[in-house]
């Protein structure tokens, strides 16, 4: 069973090394806080294997990101153990901003200038931006 879970990673844990019968091996463990209901959760996974150690170092404290996870469980001396397993951590895109009513343009960048591009211009500038055509500036005198 595949699970994820999307929070902010606010600690990571030292990296463990050892030695099996299986050869080398290391671990490490992070911590993620998560919304849930009103107050903030936490949960340690770990990732397992020299690959997934240095995939989790591409991310630091503080970054949002979605993880995918095994949970699973072992009994040992009549204890119950369960270990997250992350197979995967992805890197959330960032929340967009609304900018619409703060910006204000300098004169430098055309502030109560008449100016404005033609479709064509704004196509081979890669802007995406093309305003309306206007007819004549002296059929309308208004500023707007």
């Amino acid at each position: 069973m595949s699970l994820e879970i999307e929070g902010k990673i606010i600690r990571k844990l030292n990296v463990q090394k050892g030695t099996s019968q299986r050869g080398e091996w290391s671990k490490q463990e992070f911590v993620i806080e998560y919304q849930e209901g009103n107050y903030p959760s936490q949960v340690c996974l770990s990732v397992w294997g020299a690959d997934k150690v240095n995939e989790l170092n591409n991310h630091q404290i503080g970054d949002k990101v979605k993880v995918s996870f095994n949970a699973s469980s072992r009994e040992y001396n009549g204890r119950w153990y369960t270990d997250l397993r992350a197979w995967r951590i992805e890197s959330e895109a960032p929340a967009a901003e609304n900018y619409t009513s703060d910006y204000t343009p300098t004169k430098a960048e055309g502030a109560g200038s008449t100016y404005s591009p033609n479709p064509t211009d704004a196509a081979s500038t890669g802007h995406g931006y093309s305003a309306p055509a206007q007819e004549s500036q002296e059929e309308d005198d208004l500023p707007f």
